[in-house]
């Protein structure tokens, strides 16, 4: 499980404007084969990927004392220390907008997030997120790493989320996910009739003619493909039939692994 050793408590009001930030983790073991920027964003989940990316890209962010790429593999077991100038992105504003909250207690709140929202402000994105309506909420989460955040669903993906409420809850849902002791399942209405369950088990990676676009990418073969065009990610997906219906099915899927659009690409395939 990550070890992570902050510096000071988040504060609401930004009293750490300027302020060093001193942290250090461990990659867990179950990290293995995941890209370290996306292990990067589960151990300092109260930062920004990009912000992330640029401590990375200017040595302030090390992994066994060294900056690698943020792409690379992980092995499990790296330390990782962040030595860097904390500078203040500006606080996150408190909005009224609804939320369909389906789980509350003292330490955690699970909200079913709706298509069309986005959960983090963002370029392009600066107010009218879930992180905005959760301020709303409840003021006090203003004291926790991105209001409570601690794992994300894309603008047009409908799910439950589950949102700290303390610090102490943050750390351990952060170390459940990383750690995989925390399991997640989506619904997927897919094109076709399906006979069975099954498994999809085939590397992901970017489409070699859009980039834009994520396609199921195997090893490459010197007689067909390109070198340029490497192999994807190892991606392995469980599904099995909730209904069939004329012309669809669907499906309920497990992702072993949590690649970018999963599901809509292992289904394609």
């Amino acid at each position: 499980m990550p070890q992570s050793t902050p510096d000071s408590q988040p504060s609401g009001d930004h009293t750490e404007v300027n302020a060093r930030i001193e942290r250090e983790a461990v990659v867990p073991d179950s990290a293995a084969g995941q890209r370290l920027d996306a292990v990067l964003a589960t151990l300092f989940a109260e930062f920004s990927r990009s912000r992330l990316q640029r401590w990375l890209k200017d040595g302030e962010l090390t992994v066994d004392g060294a900056s690698p790429r943020a792409r690379m593999a992980v092995k499990g077991g790296e330390c990782i220390r962040l030595s860097a100038i904390r500078v203040d992105e500006g606080p996150v504003a408190a909005e009224a907008i609804d939320l369909d909250i389906v789980y509350e207690d003292s330490a955690i709140l699970v909200v079913n997030k709706p298509a069309g929202l986005v959960v983090h402000p963002g370029a392009g994105n600066a107010s009218g997120t879930l992180q905005n309506a959760l301020l709303h909420h409840d003021a006090a989460l203003a004291g926790v790493p991105r209001a409570g955040i601690v794992h994300r669903l894309d603008r047009d993906t409908t799910g439950l989320m589950v949102v700290a409420k303390t610090l102490e809850a943050h750390h351990h849902l952060v170390d459940q996910l990383q750690s995989r002791q925390v399991g997640r399942e989506y619904l997927a209405l897919v094109g076709g009739t399906f006979t069975a369950g099954g498994k999809v088990d085939a590397p992901i990676g970017r489409h070699p003619k859009d980039r834009l676009r994520m396609a199921v990418r195997h090893a490459p073969d010197d007689d067909t493909e390109e070198p340029a065009h490497p192999a994807g990610k190892p991606a392995l997906t469980h599904y099995r039939i909730e209904s069939r219906f004329a012309a669809h099915t669907l499906l309920r899927c497990k992702l072993e692994s949590g690649r970018t659009h999963q599901i809509r690409v292992h289904m394609a395939h």
